[in-house]
């Protein structure tokens, strides 16, 4: 109802509108008014004008308004204040026609500033709504530079490990771009500037069939997702899927060498009180005799153990039939 009203009050209209709508206020009126005087008391002339000055200056503006209530006060004058037919004033008409040109006025101040007020909100929101489109358009066109930029690098890293015929150094290479294809598919995630946070069950669906596709392992190495509905901030959800990526990689890498077939398991629960799990387990080939998480010097574990202090969060790997990587961390900063 107070939109309805408001947009009455604000729709663009044109002097003839404006001024056959009050002539036809007044006529309105003054022909109730005639209608009314056989039975109505003495002492209320201007009954029927009150409502014809509040819906003109409302409808058409103050202007309109004012010439309603000035024929108003004059039709009054004349025709329904003693002595009738006359212009003569005495006191009680005085204070009569005093009484409705004040009220008349403050009737039309307040409805005035109250029109003023609903076109400077009506301006607002529009100002609001072009610099949320201009917002969105600028992030979009961030979003979109910076995915470019990301795929540039990565095509940069696939010419120049084509280039390299060291087997470590190619092995490194690719890391490097498997981990940049990654950080720019959230970005292409983040697309929307509303969106605050990232539904990481979907997330990881994506993420375990593009790293087994791009792996060359679909058809050896079946995955199962077991995802609960989580969902991350940007700043939070981008270590995660890298240390989900790094799970993945290392347990396709060494759990399932030379054409050894497998299955894994990647779960995403929650915990309660604000920590969630992530954690890849597989059925390969198991940790080696000796292994010590702390003294390897696997680049991609270093990776992990920073991401996990990152995160502010815990990071295991344990296993001999097979191999359990694990990290609990808060689901929101601090």
């Amino acid at each position: 109802m107070t939109r309805f009203l408001a947009g009455l009050a604000l729709a663009p209209r044109g002097p003839l509108f404006r001024w056959g709508v009050a002539l036809l206020a007044f006529l309105v009126a003054f022909g109730a008014r005639v209608a009314l005087d056989s039975l109505l008391p003495s002492g209320f002339p201007f009954l029927t004008f009150f409502p014809a000055v509040i819906i003109v200056a409302f409808l058409c503006g103050a202007r309109a308004g004012t010439a309603v209530a000035v024929a108003s006060l004059i039709a009054s004058h004349y025709f329904f204040l003693a002595p009738i037919g006359s212009f003569e004033l005495n006191l009680s008409g005085a204070l009569a026609l005093g009484f409705f040109a004040l009220i008349a006025s403050v009737d039309i101040a307040l409805i005035r500033a109250m029109t003023h007020s609903l076109r400077s909100v009506r301006e607002e929101r529009e100002r609001n709504r072009r610099l949320a489109e201009s917002r969105e358009t600028l992030y979009r066109e961030l979003q979109h530079r910076i995915s470019n930029n990301l795929q540039m690098v990565s095509s940069l890293l696939a010419v120049e490990s084509r280039a390299v015929t060291d087997d470590r150094a190619q092995h490194v290479l690719q890391d490097a771009r498997r981990r940049l294809d990654l950080i720019s598919r959230l970005h292409r995630q983040l697309h929307d500037p509303e969106a605050t946070e990232i539904r990481m069950d979907e997330f990881l669906r994506e993420l375990c069939e593009d790293n087994l596709a791009a792996a060359g392992v679909s058809d050896r190495v079946r995955h199962v997702l077991r995802a609960a509905p989580i969902a991350l901030s940007p700043a939070r959800a981008i270590p995660v899927g890298l240390v989900a990526a790094e799970f993945i990689a290392n347990a396709v890498e060494h759990g399932f060498p030379d054409g050894r077939e497998g299955s894994l398991v990647v779960a995403l629960a929650d915990e309660g009180q604000g920590v969630a799990a992530l954690s890849v387990e597989d059925d390969g080939a198991g940790l080696p005799d000796g292994f010590n998480l702390r003294g390897s010097n696997s680049l991609g574990l270093q990776i992990v153990r920073q991401l996990a202090d990152q995160l502010g969060g815990e990071f295991q790997l344990s296993g001999t039939h097979g191999a359990v990587a694990r990290l609990r961390f808060p689901v929101r900063e601090g």
